[in-house]
């Protein structure tokens, strides 16, 4: 798992009710991107990306935009040891 890498991202401002983990669970996907995506109490989204280093920071970009219906205000990015998920889901956790 050398050439996979671990991002842990946490995304505020409009992010909930507006399906941004739907369409990051798609646009994970179709990339190859492993992990998962949940909504936080707090308003925010959380998310890990795990992947290729090209596609994972594709997806970390892509948070700040979100959702056709999104308004982001933040994304605030951890790099992780990666854990070897496999598949991408929402969490409802």
């Amino acid at each position: 798992m050398t050439d996979r890498t671990r991002a842990h991202v946490f995304v505020s401002g409009k992010v909930q009710g507006v399906y941004y983990r739907a369409t990051t669970r798609d646009t994970a996907s179709g990339r190859g991107i492993d992990g998962w995506v949940k909504n936080l109490t707090d308003g925010r989204v959380e998310a890990v990306f795990e992947g290729t280093e090209a596609d994972v920071e594709a997806m970390v970009e892509w948070c700040h935009e979100g959702s056709p219906a999104a308004d982001v205000d933040d994304v605030e990015v951890t790099d992780e040891e990666p854990q070897g998920l496999e598949g991408f889901e929402i969490r409802y956790e």
